[in-house]
């Protein structure tokens, strides 16, 4: 064992045999070493706040991630889903729509005056007021006040009854269809309400189908004035899809819906015996 004393104020240090000096001497610490030991407290602090603030639980598996973050994601709208498998029906529907389109507009040739015939847009549009409600129920409304037959104003007052029937229809499907017209149409048609921004059905097509055939049946005409009559009701379609107001769909629903219109008139014909009130009205 190593011993020492102090000799002349300093301290003489006796080896023993191991050579080791006694007392050891006292190790500084070093700068680096010191702010490492800072350094490794204070990460230390900070994922301890880091799991103090976790719920606790379960650590997180790889599946459970990915749960959580399916969970949070908004999901997207139907309409921008892809569809992986559509339906025949679908497909069908999507490439129809595509042909009514594109043949509209190749058809459209008189939609505007720079047009491929927009030499013939006026007459096209005086085969659109042809159509049009407005002259029909004024020429009915007058037939009816002007008519001294009773079997006259029985004609004319249905005929009266069927286009405000077919305005009332065309108007409702117009509102829940709201198909817009189509893109290149010009908004410069003859008296015009608000379902008439709108394109599905053809309200023209609707209207000269069903006069047409009213007047087939109810009209004694020769041959040549009844081919006259078909005649005018066919270009009155084509004329809504030249002019550009329509698509080809939009004029053949509104044939079909004419043509079946009538068939309401027919069932629903108004008689003396029927409407009693009303012919009454309209004898005086």
């Amino acid at each position: 064992m190593a011993t020492g004393h102090v000799t002349g104020g300093r301290w003489k240090r006796k080896r023993g045999r191991a050579g080791a000096a006694w007392p050891p001497p006292l190790a500084m610490p070093s700068p680096r070493s010191s702010r490492e030991r800072r350094a490794g407290s204070s990460s230390r602090l900070e994922f301890l706040s880091l799991v103090s603030q976790r719920s606790p639980g379960a650590p997180d598996s790889p599946s459970r991630r990915k749960e959580s973050g399916s969970s949070a994601a908004a999901p997207l709208p139907e309409e921008d889903c892809m569809k992986l498998n559509p339906s025949f029906l679908g497909i069908a529907l999507s490439s129809l729509l595509a042909i009514d389109l594109w043949a509209s507009k190749r058809l459209g040739v008189c939609a505007g005056e720079g047009s491929a015939w927009g030499s013939v847009r006026p007459l096209m549009k005086v085969i659109e007021v042809s159509g049009h409600g407005i002259p029909w129920l004024l020429g009915t409304f007058y037939g009816l006040c002007q008519s001294d037959s009773s079997a006259a104003r029985e004609v004319l007052l249905n005929l009266l009854f069927a286009l405000l029937l077919d305005l009332v229809l065309v108007a409702v499907v117009k509102g829940l269809v709201k198909r817009r017209r189509p893109t290149h149409n010009k908004m410069d048609m003859f008296v015009t309400i608000s379902v008439d921004k709108y394109s599905f059905p053809s309200g023209h097509a609707t209207r000269a189908a069903l006069v047409c055939r009213f007047i087939l049946h109810h009209l004694v005409l020769a041959v040549p004035l009844r081919v006259l009559v078909v005649l005018w009701a066919l270009i009155v379609g084509v004329s809504r899809v030249m002019l550009g107001r329509h698509n080809v769909t939009d004029v053949l629903f509104g044939l079909l819906l004419g043509y079946a219109l009538y068939s309401v008139v027919e069932y629903c014909w108004l008689s003396p015996l029927s409407a009693p009130a009303l012919f009454a009205l309209w004898s005086h």
